[in-house]
């Protein structure tokens, strides 16, 4: 019998390490404690029959430029949808800030802030790849990059902290950064909030922009699923992993690994951890929670911007003022009244995602961790405020507060969807401080989910990385995505 792989967890880094160790011929199960596989990647009748919702992820900016889904080939493999607006941020009065894929039509509707927006992310949207092989892997290494590396740190310093305030003098090209870098869940502005939102919006004035899979985010896991069993790998589902002790996951001196896509204090559970590591995985802060709600829709939501209209995501929050006081309110332990919502409308360029003439729309904001929060409300109300109208086209809504998320997924620790705070801190130290953090101390074991770098996201980085130290630790030498697809 050849070597055995078993992960846990079916989310995209989960099912990443498993159709991998697969092509290099383990024999993978993976273990999903959900009935349905697919981790952040599910999509769902959660409201009302034919409105199709994103459980987890929406749109997938950096899924297209990931190294290990261009390998696989995920852009043939399903349909995307590649809006002409990566993201859009309505402000009061009927005026919205709007990032185009063309760097040249966002700077111009900027007026005055044109050439500030170019100077800060045409070096890196016209360098996307050298940002990826940067960001995307572990930050304890010299970069391939320099110069690139270099552009992308000093805007990181000069957008990461109150100095960078004056970079923009209007209030459009202020907000619609904000809108970007409270993606990361962090008191604004930081430089964790800073690197993470320049890596997003770099993206969105690039070919792809901010993609996303025509049918859900269920598609990426069903292709991943698919190449999966095409090399004899096997998902089970409704199998919930709660102690590593528990556990028949094979005999590590005969080379089976046991790959986790979960919270690293599912490493707690194993009988042999060192008290060293172990002190160092419970050390490891997670962030604040989501609060998300999905509503069915009696037709396109009625924006007071026609451009907005046409945004499958959209930032809500109004100006960056705005914005840092409500994800700073987070911060502190407590809900603003106007929180900063992060919306997407996936059905104004996808018509699979609901009946016809209707609409589906998919929202969620930033809460303490463990929250009893419903955001049904608060939501309704933010986006009412830019599209008076909209509560009258509610036909049904689904909520999950930061205190059921758990429930739903174990990994995400008092509902943060991050993996972990996003700090720069934790950038290095995720969830350790090693050169290699997704080998754990205890033999076979290994951690690949968006506790370790390069942390959270759809890109399949973190599984891919756990799965190649499983083939250096078992003697294969250094493989690169491309050579498990080259046949």
């Amino acid at each position: 019998m050849g070597k055995r792989a078993t992960v846990v967890g079916s989310g995209p880094n989960g099912l990443t390490a498993a159709v991998a160790l697969a092509r290099a011929g383990y024999s993978v199960r993976v273990l999903e404690a959900s009935a349905q596989a697919g981790g952040g990647l599910r999509t769902a009748e959660l409201t009302l029959p034919g409105f199709r919702h994103d459980i987890g992820s929406a749109v997938h900016p950096a899924a297209l430029s990931s190294p290990f889904f261009r390998a696989f080939r995920l852009r043939s493999r399903i349909d995307w949808v590649t809006p002409d607006i990566s993201y859009a941020q309505p402000l009061d009065g009927g005026r919205a800030a709007i990032a185009w894929r063309d760097i040249d039509r966002t700077a111009e509707a900027l007026g005055q802030d044109a050439r500030a927006w170019r100077a800060v992310l045409r070096p890196l949207s016209s360098h996307l790849d050298a940002v990826v092989d940067f960001t995307g892997s572990q930050l304890l290494r010299v970069p391939r990059h320099p110069l690139t590396t270099a552009r992308f740190g000093l805007r990181v310093l000069q957008l990461g902290t109150a100095l960078g305030r004056g970079t923009f003098s209007t209030k459009e090209a202020a907000a619609l950064l904000s809108g970007v870098f409270a993606h990361a869940n962090t008191r604004l502005p930081s430089l964790g909030a800073a690197a993470s939102g320049l890596f997003l919006a770099a993206h969105g004035h690039t070919g792809d922009g901010w993609a996303y899979p025509r049918g859900g985010a269920q598609r990426i896991a069903d292709a991943l699923i698919a190449d999966l069993r095409a090399h004899g790998g096997e998902v089970v589902t409704e199998h919930r992993v709660d102690s590593l002790a528990d556990l028949d996951w094979g005999d590590p001196a005969a080379g089976d690994v046991l790959v986790l896509d979960t919270s690293p204090r599912l490493l707690l559970t194993h009988p042999g951890i060192p008290g060293g590591y172990a002190r160092a995985i419970r050390r490891y802060r997670y962030g604040a929670g989501a609060a998300k709600v999905d509503f069915a829709l009696d037709g396109p939501i009625p924006w007071e911007n026609p451009d907005v209209a046409r945004s499958p995501t959209v930032h809500l929050g109004g100006t960056r003022a705005e914005v840092e006081h409500a994800e700073n309110t987070v911060a502190r332990g407590a809900v603003s009244g106007r929180p900063y919502v992060l919306a997407v409308q996936p059905s104004v360029l996808d018509p699979t995602r609901a009946p016809r003439g209707k609409a589906v729309l998919w929202a969620y904001i930033h809460v303490p961790a463990d929250s009893p929060l419903d955001p049904t409300e608060l939501v309704t109300r933010q986006v009412e405020r830019f599209a008076p109208g909209f509560r009258d086209r509610v036909l049904g809504s689904h909520a999950m507060t930061a205190g059921e998320r758990v429930a739903f997924n174990p990994s995400d620790i008092g509902g943060d969807i991050l993996g972990g705070a996003f700090t720069v801190v934790q950038a290095v130290r995720r969830p350790v401080v090693s050169p290699a953090p997704w080998r754990t101390p205890m033999p076979g074991v290994y951690l690949g989910s968006a506790s370790t770098p390069p942390g959270p996201g759809v890109t399949g980085m973190p599984g891919w990385y756990a799965a190649r130290q499983v083939l250096r630790d078992a003697g294969v030498g250094e493989v690169v995505p491309a050579d498990l697809f080259s046949v």
